[in-house]
């Protein structure tokens, strides 16, 4: 069986839960508008690409992007590891920097990058950088990580402070993409007039994902939107909510809008062929039963899939990032595609 698994150790993960919030954000930065997009008329629809495919070579992946474009899909997607179990990984922003130079117009989205884990001048130096080569196409897609404890911990991370570390570093990053200097003395970063120009034309989305209410509460007060996943549409109607009622507490112009959802599905011509891929690739990546994700998890046609998510888009999601299971790779891009045409119809 040949699966087009899109995350991989090697390749990135699904958001991770959030951790409690804490206080230690410059006043400006709580209040910093959110530059979601307003509502589409039907959600937006991304996919991983197939494992590896950075690594078979430019033309090989180039044509795969030109293919997902091709059939309509809205942007591609990338995880973020640094040392993950085993020592795998593959950095999130050196993967997006190679997508965008790859096709040149597919919006990149990362999903999730392990923000915590690094240093938010270099981050934001990176991100200003990959605005220049591909402007207004990064969606940057941000979690606190933690399914491996030790990776966190040797990237000099105490673990217990991931949500404290990445509530300063969405602080910080937001203010310096703005190309304004930069003083901020909290318990993890210390910087005086620090300056990142030139920087982006237009604000890069960050969307903060995780499934806890303090990742919820983080992208009201820090983000353009909140990125789920294993939640029901009611629990993701919740977390809209939520999002709202902190953004408002904390005196922003408004709620942020651009909600995802990051899911698992399988595509192919049955409920059981899909079902025969999905299930070993998830059971392979997080060395679990399948059975522990089976119902957030929609397999089947197009159709069924597309009827799972339709809720999600009721309940305030307008951009999914599909993690899509298929015989071949060619299949998984044309189901991406069709679970986009119906849920526009929808």
């Amino acid at each position: 069986m040949s699966s087009t698994a899109a995350t991989s150790p090697a390749a990135g993960q699904p958001a991770a839960a959030g951790q409690p919030a804490a206080a230690g954000q410059p006043a400006a930065a709580g209040q910093a508008a959110a530059v979601g997009q307003p509502a589409p008329a039907s959600p937006r629809v991304g996919m991983f690409p197939p494992i590896g495919l950075l690594e078979q070579g430019p033309e090989t992946a180039r044509a795969f992007l030109a293919q997902a474009a091709g059939a309509g899909l809205d942007h591609i997607c990338c995880g973020d590891h640094v040392s993950f179990f085993a020592g795998a990984g593959f950095d999130g922003l050196i993967q997006a920097t190679a997508l965008a130079m790859l096709h040149p117009t597919l919006p990149v989205y990362s999903g999730v990058y392990l923000l915590p884990l690094r240093h938010p001048v270099l981050v934001a130096r990176q991100l200003a950088d990959i605005d220049r080569l591909a402007p207004g196409r990064l969606i940057f897609g941000v979690g606190v990580g933690g399914e491996d404890r030790h990776e966190v911990a040797v990237c000099g991370v105490d673990p217990a402070t991931r949500g404290l570390r990445m509530d300063e570093c969405l602080a910080i990053v937001r203010q310096l993409l703005t190309g304004t200097p930069v003083t901020f003395h909290g318990r993890f970063f210390d910087l005086d007039e620090a300056l990142i120009v030139p920087a982006p034309a237009a604000p890069i989305p960050i969307i903060i994902g995780g499934r806890s209410d303090a990742a919820v509460r983080r992208a009201g007060r820090l983000g353009d939107g909140w990125l789920g996943v294993w939640n029901s549409p009611r629990r993701f109607a919740a977390a809209v909510e939520l999002a709202a009622q902190e953004a408002a507490a904390a005196g922003r112009p408004g709620p942020p809008s651009r909600h995802a959802m990051q899911v698992w599905c399988g595509l192919a011509d049955s409920k059981e062929a899909a079902r025969a891929c999905l299930a070993p690739a998830m059971q392979a990546y997080y060395q679990l039963p399948f059975e522990r994700f089976e119902r957030y998890c929609p397999y089947g046609t197009a159709d069924d899939v597309a009827e799972f998510l339709a809720p999600y888009a009721g309940a305030g999601c307008v951009e999914f990032n599909l993690i899509p299971q298929s015989p071949d790779p060619d299949q998984a891009v044309a189901g991406a595609a069709a679970v986009k045409k119906i849920l526009a119809r929808a």
